[in-house]
């Protein structure tokens, strides 16, 4: 049976099936979210606030807990859209806004001009650009840096 869940802020509504992730629901909406790990618990790019309904979704797993300790945008409300499971109605849904570096095919196109949203880690969520900032050659380095950085870490995490 599906449950019905609300995504914020574009105020839409996605049945999602009874014990099955959030990621499933969100990705079939289209928006901004990631499974740069592969749905398994390993990176941030699924990260979205639960800002009701936290108990209509299955428990927190150790998984998630070590996972979402490295996000620095996380607060209590924090899930990770692949490992939450949906077992209730009622669930209210805000993905983060900004964009993952990893979404980004040619960085270099980005020098001289102002950053349309943050600019965010795909591990850690932190913001690498703020929204509006003017994107300089350093942070194009800085940001070639962390892509190579994730792309080998995530390349590792698909082994184990």
């Amino acid at each position: 049976m599906a449950k019905t869940v609300k995504l914020d802020p574009i105020n839409e509504r996605v049945d999602i099936l009874t014990n099955d992730n959030l990621l499933s629901g969100l990705l079939a909406k289209d928006l901004k979210v990631w499974k740069e790990c592969g749905g398994r618990g390993m990176c941030s790019t699924c990260h979205v606030f639960i800002t009701e309904g936290m108990e209509s979704l299955s428990p927190v797993n150790r998984r998630e807990i070590r996972t979402m300790d490295v996000i620095t945008t996380a607060n209590k409300c924090s899930r990770l859209a692949c490992q939450a499971r949906v077992i209730g109605d009622g669930v209210v849904v805000e993905v983060p806004s900004g964009m993952y570096v990893s979404e980004i095919e040619n960085i270099e196109d980005l020098i001289g001009s102002r950053a349309k949203e943050n600019i965010l880690h795909p591990v850690t969520g932190a913001i690498l650009v703020e929204k509006r900032k003017l994107v300089t050659r350093t942070m194009i380095t800085q940001l070639k840096d962390t892509q190579i950085k994730v792309s080998e870490y995530m390349a590792k995490i698909q082994d184990a």
